[in-house]
C-alpha cells in the first residue's frame, strides 16, 4: 500500500509515511579515454553539422580534461578514483567520482567540486549519450550550482525516461527553489510512494516546516536523522532537526541535536552554526564568538559572517565587525548574493546594491525566502507599496519565519496598517529566538513605536 500524503497531517509516520510537500584533449595524461571520446564523436560527426560538432567536441574533451586533472594530494578519495578513471576510461568509473565530488563538496562546502562534478558528467555523457546516470550526476551539480532551471529540465528528462525514486527528488528540489510548490509536492510525493526512507523523510519535513507544520517537521526530521545510517546525512538532518527544536523553543533539545551532529560530523559548519545561534538566544556570546570564529572559518559565506558579526557585536569586538562586515559586502555578491542583499538591507547600506542583488536572484528562484528578500531590500530602498505586495506573496505560503513576521511588521507599519504591523510583530515576538540580536533590537524598536 502507498503511503498517504497528507498535508499538516501527522498520521503514523513509522508504518506508512506521510509527506508534504536538492580545443585541448590533454591525451597524453589520459590516452584511453580521449581514444574513446575521439571514437565516439568522430562517429557521430555528419557533413552537415561538422562544425558544430566539433565545436561540442572541443568542449566535450575539455571537460574531460578538466574532471580528470589531479586533484591535490589531501584529496587521496578523489585521485584515487581520477587514477581509475585514467586507466580505464570506462562509465562506471567516471560516474564513482562524479558522486565523489558532489560528496566532497557537500563536507568542504567548496563549490568549486560541484563545478567538476558537472563537468565529470559532461564527460560522461560524452561517452555515453543519454546516458540516466550522467544526466542525474548532472543534474544534482547543476541544482547544488544555483542553476534550478537547467537542473528542472534534466530532471524532467529523467522522469519521463525511467522515473525512479533518485529523479524525482532532484526534480523536487529544482522546483521547490524555483517556489513552484504544489508540483514540487507532487514530486516528491513520488519519489515517498517509490522509496520511503531517510532521503524522502527529510524532504517532506521540510516541506511541512515551510507551510507551517513545525510539529509534523520535527517528528519527519526525526526519522530521516535516525535513518540516516551516519556520516554528513544524517549531521545535515540532526542540524535542520535543531534549527526546527529552536524554532519550537525547546533549546536543550536543540544543542543536543547539534551535538549529535558534530558527533557524526566533526567540525560540521552547519551544526556550529546553528549551535551559535542557540548560544546566542540563550545571552551566551562568549561561547557563540568562539563557536562562529571556526564556522565562518570553515564556510565562509555571508550567512556564517553576519552571524559571527552579531555576535561579535554583542561581545564589543567593534573592530572585528569591521573586518567581517566589510567581507559581506565585498565577496557576499558573489558566494550567496540572496543573504548579502539581506545582510546590506538589514544594516540599511547600500540600498540599491541590495535591490539590485535581490532582483537578479529573483530571476533565478522565486520561492518564499527570495520573495521575503526581494520585499526586504524594497522596502530599504523606499519603494513600501511594492515591498507590501511582495511580502504578502512570501507569506502566502504559510512559512512561520520570525524574520518573515519582522520585515512584513515593518512593511505594513510604513504602509500606514497599524493594526497588521502589530500582528506581525507579536507573530515574530513569538519565536524571536530564530532572529539576530540586531533583529531582536530592530522589533522591540518597532513594538515600542506601535
Amino acid at each position: 500500500m502507498k503511503p498517504m500524503f497528507c498535508i499538516r497531517t501527522r498520521d503514523s509516520f513509522r508504518s506508512s509515511p506521510s509527506l508534504i510537500s536538492r580545443a585541448r584533449c590533454g591525451c597524453r595524461a589520459l590516452p584511453y579515454l580521449c581514444l574513446l571520446i575521439g571514437i565516439v564523436l568522430l562517429a557521430g560527426c555528419s557533413n552537415a553539422a561538422i562544425k558544430s560538432d566539433v565545436t561540442c567536441s572541443l568542449e566535450s574533451i575539455d571537460s574531460c580534461r578538466v574532471a580528470l586533472a589531479p586533484a591535490p594530494a589531501s584529496d587521496q578519495k578523489i585521485s584515487e578514483l581520477q587514477a581509475k578513471a585514467r586507466i580505464s576510461g570506462d562509465e562506471r568509473s567516471l560516474n564513482d567520482l562524479g558522486w565523489a565530488l558532489i560528496e566532497r563538496a557537500r563536507t568542504t562546502f567548496d563549490p568549486g567540486y560541484y563545478k567538476l562534478a558537472e563537468n565529470c558528467a559532461v564527460c560522461l555523457e560524452t561517452l555515453s549519450p543519454g546516458n540516466p546516470s550522467a544526466l542525474l550526476l548532472r543534474g544534482h551539480a547543476l541544482d547544488s550550482l544555483h542553476r534550478f532551471s537547467e537542473a528542472e529540465a534534466i530532471a524532467r528528462q529523467l522522469v519521463s525516461v525511467r522515473g525512479l525514486y533518485l529523479d524525482y527528488e532532484i526534480l523536487g528540489d529544482a522546483l521547490m527553489e524555483q517556489g513552484k510548490m504544489s508540483e514540487a509536492i507532487a514530486a516528491y510525493q513520488s519519489m515517498m510512494d517509490l522509496k520511503p526512507g531517510p532521503e524522502a523523510y527529510s524532504r517532506a519535513a521540510h516541506m511541512r516546516w515551510l507551510t507551517g507544520d513545525l510539529d509534523g517537521a520535527i517528528e519527519m526530521m526525526g526519522l530521516a536523522a535516525r535513518g540516516a545510517g551516519g556520516g554528513e546525512p544524517a549531521a545535515w538532518a540532526e542540524t535542520r532537526l535543531a534549527v526546527y527544536l529552536m524554532q519550537a523553543g525547546n533549546l536543550k533539545l536543540a544543542l543536543g541535536a547539534c551535538h549529535e551532529a558534530l558527533s557524526l560530523q566533526p567540525n560540521y559548519a552547519p551544526a556550529l552554526l546553528a549551535k551559535s545561534r542557540i548560544l546566542l538566544a540563550q545571552g551566551h556570546v562568549d561561547d557563540a564568538v568562539a563557536i562562529l570564529r571556526t564556522a565562518a572559518r570553515l564556510n565562509p559565506l555571508p550567512d556564517y559572517q553576519w552571524t559571527l558579526a552579531e555576535a561579535l557585536r554583542a561581545a564589543r569586538l567593534s573592530e572585528e565587525v569591521e573586518v567581517t562586515e566589510t567581507q559581506i559586502a565585498e565577496r557576499g555578491a558573489e558566494t550567496d548574493p540572496r543573504t548579502a542583499a539581506l545582510f546590506l538591507a538589514t544594516r540599511q547600506l547600500l540600498p540599491d546594491i541590495a535591490l539590485t542583488l535581490a532582483r537578479k536572484e529573483f530571476e533565478n528562484r522565486q520561492d518564499a525566502y527570495t520573495r521575503d528578500t526581494l520585499a526586504w531590500t524594497l522596502y530599504a530602498a523606499g519603494h513600501f507599496a511594492e515591498a507590501q505586495q511582495m511580502m504578502k506573496q512570501a507569506l502566502a505560503v504559510g512559512t512561520n519565519d520570525a524574520r518573515f513576521f519582522l520585515h512584513a511588521a515593518l512593511i505594513a507599519a510604513k504602509c500606514g496598517d497599524k493594526r497588521e504591523a502589530r500582528s506581525y510583530c507579536r507573530r515574530a515576538t513569538s519565536i524571536q529566538q530564530m532572529l539576530l540580536p540586531t533583529e531582536r533590537e530592530i522589533l522591540a524598536k518597532q513594538m515600542t513605536a506601535l
